[in-house]
């Protein structure tokens, strides 16, 4: 994906071009459900809207784009390779230049990576650039209730950033959780100061589209000295020209923010995994905080999705390549896992 903005175009008054566009950021932590509640909302937008989205991945080569339900009336954008407000961020006002030129959005939603600090997206769109063309709604941020067993997660600066900016708390994944966690995440929503507008629960990521313009304006965003990492530690996401693969030939690219290692593989189009193999495969990686994949099956793609111990497999309409990638605490043995991917393919 190559953002040509020419420096003239990016000088041009948006306001002269677009109207004020609805703009939701829907945050959570790694796992939390964004993009299947991204999807649900999607999926319930009045038909005569067009609606962009724009997602930022903490990984090299962008999976959730393939996982994301698109069709004509929604314009998909994606940034990888870390977080949007710091080592992203000259990339984050090009990409949103276009997206809002090109797409001539009803409704923008920004997804930042589970990683991600929202604190210097909302900088941005309030700032001199975009505050005549976007008019900022609810701040959403998804938990699952069982990350409160997770003293990592918890103790994770941006985890604590997250939930302080929103505006809407949504307790995700009720179904997953036991009686006893969804009371201690009610409880401690309920306490928070200053409170929030709305506190829901939900599982599959299921929204009402309403709780969208439930709050406007940034009475609540403003969260002043936030920690954000340095951009140091964050490799550059590889250019367009290098996201190719050939079939049996893997291109492979890594990662590294905030004390986590992404891992990620592309493979060819023409490469077809066999499906007990590779699902196999993936669910052994149990050193790995996440996996994720758009994984050609046979004549269709299917998409993994696994957190921990949760794993969801899901079709896709994504035909462009497959794409694997994990996040771990530590990094892995790449050759053993590149070795273990090829002989997940059919014609090996």
């Amino acid at each position: 994906m190559r953002l040509c903005v020419s420096p003239a175009s990016l000088r041009r008054p948006l306001i002269n071009i677009i109207k004020s566009v609805p703009t939701n950021i829907i945050t959570g932590f790694l796992g939390a459900g964004k993009t299947t509640a991204i999807n649900r909302l999607l999926a319930n937008k009045p038909p005569s809207e067009r609606w962009a989205v724009l997602v930022n991945e903490f990984g090299q080569i962008g999976v959730d784009q393939s996982l994301i339900d698109n069709d004509e009336a929604v314009h998909i954008q994606e940034i990888p390779g870390g977080c949007l407000c710091c080592a992203r961020g000259p990339q984050l006002r090009v990409a949103l230049t276009r997206l809002l030129r090109t797409a001539k959005p009803d409704r923008l939603i920004i997804e930042p990576t589970g990683l991600g600090h929202p604190v210097g997206i909302v900088d941005l769109l309030l700032g001199p650039d975009f505050a005549s063309v976007i008019d900022l709604r609810s701040m959403i941020c998804l938990i699952d209730p069982r990350v409160l067993e997770q003293p990592e997660i918890l103790s994770h600066p941006v985890f604590g950033v997250q939930i302080g900016m929103a505006d809407i708390l949504v307790i995700n994944k009720s179904d997953l959780c036991t009686a006893e966690q969804l009371a201690e995440a009610q409880a401690l929503s309920d306490n928070m100061f200053p409170p929030k507008h709305q506190v829901l629960t939900t599982s599959m990521g299921e929204l009402n589209p309403d709780c969208l313009d439930a709050v406007a304006g940034a009475h609540t965003r403003r969260s002043g000295g936030a920690l954000r990492p340095a951009a140091s530690g964050v490799q550059e996401p590889p250019p367009d020209n290098a996201m190719t693969a050939t079939p049996g030939c893997p291109a492979f690219f890594s990662g590294e923010m905030e004390g986590f290692f992404s891992q990620s593989w592309l493979f060819s189009a023409e490469d077809s995994f066999d499906t007990n193999r590779i699902t196999d495969l993936l669910d052994q990686q149990r050193d790995c905080l996440r996996v994720k994949g758009a994984i050609r099956i046979g004549h269709t793609w299917i998409g993994y999705n696994r957190m921990l111990s949760d794993r969801t497999i899901t079709q896709l309409a994504w035909r462009r390549d497959s794409r694997i990638e994990l996040l771990s605490a530590e990094p892995l043995n790449i050759d053993a896992l590149t070795n273990e991917l090829l002989r997940c393919l059919k014609s090996v």
